[in-house]
């Protein structure tokens, strides 16, 4: 499995942080590569994501939930990947800390994701940061 890990300081309470990465369902809003989730019942969702000109779509458990330090899942269907949000306070707010492991049937298919999959993340998952912090930032005022 190949493993991308980004990192990223939010001006937030962690708790407030968390709250925003829990309700899964949104984060179509926090990207523009993620099209919709469907939620399934019992922590599960559908992805359905646009990247590398292509089409994905997997099915996603919550597997680990601690509230407001850890959020991981793991996939049911699909892309084989599994992720997880560590969050930390720090002086500035918090950093939240992206580590998603993936895997692709296809060996070709597989060297060409992972040439691109390392920028795409980060850029993915700064964008989703980005957007959790203004959306919190627009609660405050």
């Amino acid at each position: 499995m190949a493993t991308i890990e980004h990192s990223e300081i939010v001006s937030a309470e962690p708790q407030r942080v968390f709250a925003l990465l829990r309700r899964v369902e949104d984060f179509a809003d926090y990207s523009d590569l993620i099209e919709r989730i469907e939620p399934l019942g019992d922590d599960r969702y559908r992805w359905h994501v646009h990247a590398l000109k292509m089409d994905w779509t997997f099915d996603v458990e919550v597997v680990e939930e601690s509230a407001p330090t850890t959020l991981a899942w793991a996939s049911l269907s699909g892309v084989k990947n599994q992720g997880r949000y560590q969050l930390e306070r720090v002086p500035e707010g918090t950093r939240v800390m992206l580590t998603l492991s993936y895997e692709i049937g296809n060996r070709l298919m597989e060297k060409a994701v992972n040439r691109a999959a390392t920028p795409l993340v980060s850029k993915v998952s700064r964008q989703i940061l980005e957007r959790v912090e203004a959306r919190l930032n627009d609660e405050r005022g």
